[in-house]
């Protein structure tokens, strides 16, 4: 099942059949066994005709957030273990990422607030004072009150490297910015655990062309999504739920940065594809002193 959150509420696509739901977000989704709520829908609903479905999945397409918090994982995949490392060799910190690969603790970090979460179709942002930006794709979690994973989307999860690997103390800025998150295109809602086959896919375009493109699957991450909604949950109550970002397997190489203009597209069996376009922040200016 698929859940959109669109302007005129909540679309359901089930069993190739689309409802409309007229609850809150945070309500329709913060609940114990989604998958069966979801479910029950088409028992007492009439399904859009094919006509109004097309007109509502043409138009904007809400990032499938309400008031929730967005939480993200890092070096959960051994290719991000070794990119980190890589950046950060220089400034001498790249044993940390070593360390936290292998460490029974993950690495877990806040991301973003809801308004600054950017959807399908919509601009992502890179600093003007960061010399190496990256998108990276991400499987995240929509995860309960109680700790319960009930859904999945998919998150970019964009990355000021040159500012990391500087100094790994700058994390927060290297991550945590204006429309430095998406989400999208939807809500994924499964009564069983997503596939570890799945595939991620990314790619990237510049000027129509594709100048990076590679794929992998969900199973080669390290830890257990369990383990990690374990430890994110641990001391931090989330009254609406959260979303988790479980990190990337997908890293394009030290030689490519990303430009304004750039379209970036990223896939997740089940889920879909989620589009974004490269941008400035057209509200703030470049730091001279960098």
């Amino acid at each position: 099942m698929k859940l959109y959150k669109i302007a005129k509420g909540s679309l359901l696509v089930i069993h190739d059949a689309a409802y409309i739901i007229d609850d809150d977000w945070d309500k329709l989704i913060n609940r114990d066994n989604l998958s069966g709520y979801l479910q029950q829908i088409p028992v007492d609903a009439i399904p859009l005709s094919d006509e109004v479905y097309a007109e509502f999945m043409n138009g904007p397409v809400l990032p499938p957030i309400g008031s929730q918090e967005v939480w993200a994982a890092g070096v959960t995949y051994l290719k991000s273990r070794d990119a980190r490392m890589e950046e950060s060799e220089a400034s001498g910190a790249a044993s940390l990422y070593d360390k936290v690969y292998d460490a029974e603790r993950p690495e877990l970090f806040f991301k973003s607030t809801a308004q600054r979460v950017s959807g399908h179709g919509r601009e992502v942002y890179i600093r003007k004072d960061s010399a190496w930006n990256v998108p990276e794709p991400e499987l995240t979690l929509f995860i309960n009150s109680k700790g319960n994973i009930q859904g999945y989307t998919i998150g970019n999860d964009m990355s000021s490297r040159s500012i990391e690997g500087e100094n790994a103390l700058y994390l927060p800025q290297a991550k945590i910015y204006e429309k430095s998150a998406a989400l999208g295109p939807c809500l994924f809602v499964s009564a069983v655990p997503i596939d570890a086959a799945s595939a991620i896919k990314l790619v990237i375009k510049r000027n129509d062309e594709v100048v990076y493109e590679d794929a992998t699957t969900v199973s080669r991450i390290k830890r257990t999504f369990t383990e990690l909604v374990n430890f994110l949950y641990a001391e931090l109550s989330f009254p609406t739920g959260c979303f988790l970002m479980t990190g990337t397997c997908l890293v394009p190489p030290p030689t490519f940065t990303l430009q304004a203009g750039d379209v970036v597209e990223m896939t997740i069996d089940n889920i879909g594809t989620m589009v974004n376009t490269i941008a400035f922040n057209p509200k703030t200016n470049q730091l001279n002193q960098l």
